[in-house]
């Protein structure tokens, strides 16, 4: 059982704030938390990241970026990164969390595009890419469980 998620990108402003809160929303039950590996520590997210999940009656105004930390790591059930160099990097500095750090694109083999000071159109694009991949994480979730 899957109590506890973790989403991890780069600044924990724009990328994860988004799948967390999607996340969040699906998954009523769990504890849903993001981090960023270079977080922009005490910084809120990204304007355009707040928008875009207003559009979706998501509201993340309250989000304050932290740094990945080792409570995270060993509170969460599950890790999900947003490329494959971040999932290396986790794993070679926590090298306990092996077997449940994963891309959040890895069911269809894609990294989430970084959307950080390139404007809306990214960030449509890197939102598109956290909503494909938080559906495909939420079916492989039911299907574990029944």
């Amino acid at each position: 059982m899957i109590d506890s998620i973790l989403v991890v990108c780069e600044g924990n402003i724009c990328r994860s704030p988004m799948a967390q809160a999607l996340l969040t929303k699906q998954l009523p039950g769990v504890s849903v938390m993001s981090a960023g590996w270079a977080a922009v520590v005490g910084r809120g997210a990204d304007p355009i990241a707040v928008e875009l999940m207003a559009e979706r009656e998501i509201d993340i105004r309250g989000h304050v970026a932290v740094d990945l930390n080792l409570l995270h790591m060993r509170s969460a059930d599950l890790v999900l990164s947003m490329t494959q160099e971040q999932r290396k990097r986790i794993e070679t500095n926590y090298p306990f969390a092996k077997g449940k750090v994963y891309r959040l694109g890895d069911h269809e083999g894609t990294d989430v595009l970084d959307p950080y000071r390139k404007g809306r159109a990214a960030f449509e694009t890197a939102l598109a890419q956290i909503e494909r991949g938080v559906a495909r994480w939420l079916d492989a979730m039911v299907r574990l469980t029944h």
